[in-house]
């Protein structure tokens, strides 16, 4: 029988140690992983977009939709629209008042600018880093890109929330409701694809 070199005894503890590593993985008992999957749970996170100029009289976004997200320059996945607000840009001016003083208003000089804050549902990977899509832990200020048939436009995570039974039912409802109110619309007007009026036009 040959004689094992100092090297073979290295190489032999080297293919074991790989193989414990293997074994560990495939069980899910990786004790080297920072942050172990806990659940798979729906989560609900808002996404802020600032400044968004569109002249259209309808707005882009209607519940119910799907857009495709884009999270750090990665394509991801479509994800539905379960809810949105926004309101026109806004400033700060000063005003005589020592309780007060300064008023926000709408910003005149920009009428076709719009702040939104838009609401997705997905199913995220729950670590004790907080919760994982894609491949990327969502956290407050995240980059993400929103895309759909006529917009791409960029904004940043404001608010992510795991999401409970009693919350999916109202997610449901909103959906349904949603469509209703589509339905509605198609039969008044069906060229118009998109969401509400703004200031009535």
């Amino acid at each position: 029988m040959k004689k094992l070199k100092p090297f073979d005894y290295v190489l032999i503890f080297g293919v074991i140690f790989l193989a414990i590593i293997f074994v560990l993985v495939l069980f899910n008992k990786n004790k080297f992983s920072k942050s172990p999957v806990e659940a798979t749970r729906k989560i609900a996170f808002q996404v802020m977009l600032r400044g968004v100029t569109f002249t259209d009289s309808y707005v882009p976004f209607q519940v119910g939709d799907e857009t495709f997200i884009t999270i750090r320059n990665v394509p991801y996945t479509k994800l539905q629209i379960i809810d949105f607000v926004y309101q026109p840009k806004k400033i700060v001016i000063p005003v005589n008042d020592a309780k007060q003083p300064f008023q926000v208003i709408d910003d005149y000089s920009a009428p076709y600018q719009y702040d939104f804050v838009i609401t997705l549902i997905d199913d995220a990977k729950i670590t004790k880093d907080g919760p994982v899509v894609g491949g990327n832990k969502l956290k407050i200020g995240l980059p993400i890109v929103l895309e759909g048939f006529n917009y791409r436009l960029g904004g940043t995570i404001a608010n992510v929330k795991l999401l409970e039974d009693k919350d999916m039912a109202l997610v449901k409802q909103m959906l349904m409701d949603a469509k209703k109110e589509q339905k509605a619309r198609d039969t008044q007007d069906p060229t118009k694809n998109s969401s509400l009026k703004i200031d009535g036009k």
